[in-house]
């Protein structure tokens, strides 16, 4: 939620790699944050991840 709320999310893969997980963990922890209400969505345009208000 830290990187999403920063605007420092942008590549799934880096952000695996920081954390020592797979893709499909990173993948699932943003689907659970959807889950609990966030509105989080993917911009094609600056390929980040934003919380959409």
């Amino acid at each position: 939620m830290y990187l999403i709320e920063q605007k420092r999310l942008c590549r799934l893969e880096k952000v695996a790699e920081d954390y020592g997980c797979s893709i499909r963990t990173v993948k699932r922890m943003l689907e659970n944050l959807r889950n609990e209400g966030k509105s989080i969505v993917y911009c094609r345009k600056n390929k980040k991840y934003f919380i959409e208000k």
